[in-house]
This record gives structure tokens, C-alpha cells and sequence, in this order.
């Protein structure tokens, strides 16, 4: 039974997820799924844009 407001998370509690957060921002590779796409739609916009 879960409550309601109150979740609980192995990976934050262990320090992965923040860890994850900051190799991410020094590299600039995102490490989500959506914001790897959202940093290549970005290029791919740029290069057309660019070349017109």
C-alpha cells in the first residue's frame, strides 16, 4: 500500500542519480532519453538553419 505524497527512491538515497546529474553537465551529454533527443533535435535545427 502506498501513501499518498511519499515515495521513496534507492537510487537518490545512494547518490546514483545525483551523480548521474553532474557527470552529465560536465560532459554535456544529457543522460535522460528526452533530453539526449531534445540536444540532437537542437543540432540538426541549427545545421539547417545555417545552411540556408
Amino acid at each position: 500500500m502506498k501513501i499518498p505524497g511519499l515515495s521513496f527512491s534507492l537510487k537518490r538515497a545512494v547518490g546514483i542519480s545525483g551523480l548521474k546529474n553532474k557527470v552529465a553537465k560536465k560532459v554535456g551529454i544529457p543522460t535522460t532519453k528526452q533530453g539526449l533527443e531534445r540536444k540532437i533535435g537542437g543540432a540538426i535545427v541549427k545545421k539547417i538553419t545555417n545552411k540556408i
